[in-house]
């Protein structure tokens, strides 16, 4: 981390450059289908999957149509060895690889089937190793599931396709309109460790289903990823149909790990901004979803009413910010806490005070940035100091409503200063303190330009008064 110094007007300046990464376990990662990106299988699809703050994409096999065969380019090694180039070089993994040309045709009546798998595993070798293949069994219609012709000859097919997926090490997910429970009974008599359930939110908003009892009945051994998005209407966070958190929740509480991708959940009175609508439900779900990477403190020597005081307090930014019970809530409700009980013990000792805050405080809001959008930390500081830089600022103008532009930024300056003092402020007085003697600071300033500030104070009243106010 690298601080850099600057005076403005006689403002002590601090900006912070953060050199920082995060070293987590991997446990939930978020990826686009190159597909619904309308990039099926074109290098550029690297390119727009780091844009929207991807982790990886679900790379297609290519159209299937009525051919024997997949339109697969990646047979060739040349193309392989850009599409290589592109992951390398954007640092988007391939999370899986997809046959989505099965959503239009019948896997059970394909005469090729075994080639088109085969053709499948070979470019998941080829791609990195890619562990998970997506089969949807939309083509097959839904009568399959209630013919027992029909349904013989599948499950006879996906056993004979799984054993050859396990014997590579790679699972085959399949989505199918079946609940979990009727989904477990299929992969029983499918009988293959290389076929799981890979579970797509929209099969199970169309046709009723709870998804998180699902997921419990289901269980993470038999789930390989997730189609993580609803039919196209509205962006994820505003889709009342699921509720991420509760997902969460339960992925939390099974202990599963994967990768979930985003198909549709476009807005549609912009549906073709790919990068907007894509970019908008990664985000969401990197939210709710990303790895836990700040975990709380040792906490020993502090009594268990006050952790909680902390943590509670913690908690009602994260609730001011919509965004208690995700991944970044936790995140922050954590670095906030760490950073009440570093006060509490710096103050405590009461050695090398301002030392060790000096140190702690660009430590903490690089953990914020780590975690938060510029906007959100903005935010953050604010709860943490009470509102009171808006409020100063605010009071000031409607004082002095005549400040010009040099006078409203330093007096802007000068409040953000004081607020990043009052974040380590001991307690409320103190942080009210300091902002009261950055605004004498501020007001001394401006007599010096010729202000009478008694006189201006005097008019405020009279305006406020003539309104039926009081100051």
């Amino acid at each position: 981390m690298r601080r850099f110094f600057l005076t403005h007007n006689g403002i002590f300046l601090f900006f912070i450059i953060v050199i920082y990464t995060l070293t987590v376990s991997a446990e939930i990662k978020v990826g686009v289908a190159d597909w619904m990106v309308l990039k099926r299988q074109k290098p550029g699809a690297f390119t727009l999957a780091k844009h929207v703050c991807a982790d990886g994409l679900e790379l297609d096999m290519g159209g299937l149509g009525k051919r024997d065969s997949f339109d697969n380019k990646l047979r060739n090694d040349y193309e392989v060895q850009k599409f290589l180039k592109m992951a390398d070089s954007t640092k988007i993994e391939i999370g899986a690889i997809a046959m989505s040309g099965f959503y239009g045709q019948n896997f059970g009546e394909k005469p090729t089937y075994r080639w088109l798998i085969e053709d499948c595993l070979n470019t998941m070798d080829k791609m990195n190793n890619v562990k998970v293949a997506f089969l949807p069994l939309g083509g097959c219609g839904k009568d399959w599931t209630t013919n027992k012709k029909k349904l013989k000859i599948i499950i006879k097919r996906l056993h004979e396709v799984g054993d050859m997926a396990a014997k590579r090490g790679k699972v085959i997910g399949i989505d199918t309109p079946l609940d979990a429970a009727e989904n477990l009974k299929l992969l029983k008599k499918i009988n293959s460790k290389g076929i799981k359930i890979f579970y797509k939110w929209q099969t199970a908003t169309e046709n009723g289903y709870d998804i998180c009892a699902e997921i419990k009945t289901l269980g993470k051994d038999n789930i390989c990823a997730f189609h993580a998005s609803n039919p196209d209407g509205v962006w994820l966070k505003n889709d009342t149909t699921i509720d991420l958190k509760a997902i969460r929740k339960v992925l939390t509480e099974i202990g599963w790990e994967g990768w979930m991708f985003v198909e549709r959940s476009r807005d549609t009175t912009i549906v073709r901004n790919v990068k907007r609508n894509f970019g908008e439900n990664v985000r969401y779900l990197k939210d709710v979803f990303a790895p836990v990477c700040f975990k709380l403190d040792d906490t020993t020597g502090f009594e268990e009413a006050y952790i909680n005081t902390i943590l509670n307090r913690s908690q009602k930014i994260t609730d001011q910010l919509n965004i208690t019970g995700t991944s970044k809530g936790d995140n922050v409700k954590n670095i906030l806490a760490n950073h009440y009980f570093f006060l509490n013990r710096v103050f405590e000792e009461n050695k090398d005070v301002k030392a060790k805050l000096y140190d702690h405080h660009f430590d903490f809001i690089a953990n914020l940035n780590a975690v938060c959008t510029p906007t959100e930390v903005d935010m953050i500081k604010d709860l943490m100091t009470y509102n009171v830089r808006n409020v100063k600022y605010k009071a000031q103008l409607e004082m002095i409503p005549t400040l010009n532009v040099e006078e409203r930024e330093y007096l802007m300056n000068l409040l953000k200063e004081a607020r990043e003092y009052a974040i380590d402020a001991k307690g409320s007085k103190e942080k009210h303190a300091l902002f009261k003697k950055y605004m004498g600071r501020y007001n001394t300033w401006l007599s010096q330009k010729g202000y009478d500030l008694k006189k201006e104070r005097q008019n405020w009243g009279a305006r406020v008064k003539a309104k039926g106010g009081k100051l």
